[in-house]
């Protein structure tokens, strides 16, 4: 079992704190950014090929068109959700608020 006389120091494990469940973008918002932008990006990519610019800034438009569907479709639930405290960034080691003690700063 292992040497547990109280002349030992006691080991103790700081463990982080457990990310929020995560669905890796499985969502429709992220399905249609995606697939908006990639659809931009080859059309964008071929007018540049066979040199046509009204091609190429159509393509860029539909990029753009992809990343603020996204951005609707995730404010209308659709995405992923926000967790809170996703950002606070004063309970990670090393950032301010931290102490040195392995606990969040209170």
């Amino acid at each position: 079992m292992g040497d547990m006389s109280a002349d030992r120091p006691v080991e103790v494990t700081h463990l982080p704190v457990a990310p929020p469940p995560r669905n890796h973008g499985h969502t429709t918002a992220a399905w249609v950014t995606v697939t908006l932008v990639l659809v931009g990006a080859v059309t964008s990519s071929i007018a540049v090929v066979v040199a046509l610019p009204w091609l190429f800034w159509a393509g860029l438009g539909v990029i753009l068109v992809g990343l603020v569907a996204g951005r609707v479709l995730k404010m209308l639930g659709l995405g992923q959700p926000d967790h809170p405290g996703r950002s606070d960034r004063s309970r990670l080691p090393g950032t301010a608020g931290h102490q040195g003690t392995g606990h969040p700063a209170s």
